[in-house]
């Protein structure tokens, strides 16, 4: 699963973001959910989430296991 849709993403599931700092590259980070940033129901390049560790980021895929 992609993180566009807020409905797919809850606070506790593991996945993958990429940090504004790494757009370019693409380099995607792993993390669990601490809270959801976006207040809409989707976004195309992935819906802002904040990371138990404190790193913000798109969410680029849902990892399974979650």
């Amino acid at each position: 699963m992609d993180g566009t849709k807020r409905a797919d993403i809850v606070p506790g599931i593991r996945v993958q973001v990429v940090q504004k700092q790494d757009q370019r590259s693409g380099k995607l980070t792993d993390g669990i959910v601490k809270n959801i940033l976006t207040k809409s129901p989707s976004h195309p390049h992935g819906i802002k989430v904040r990371l138990e560790n404190g790193i913000v980021g798109r969410v680029k895929k849902i990892l399974p296991g979650s």
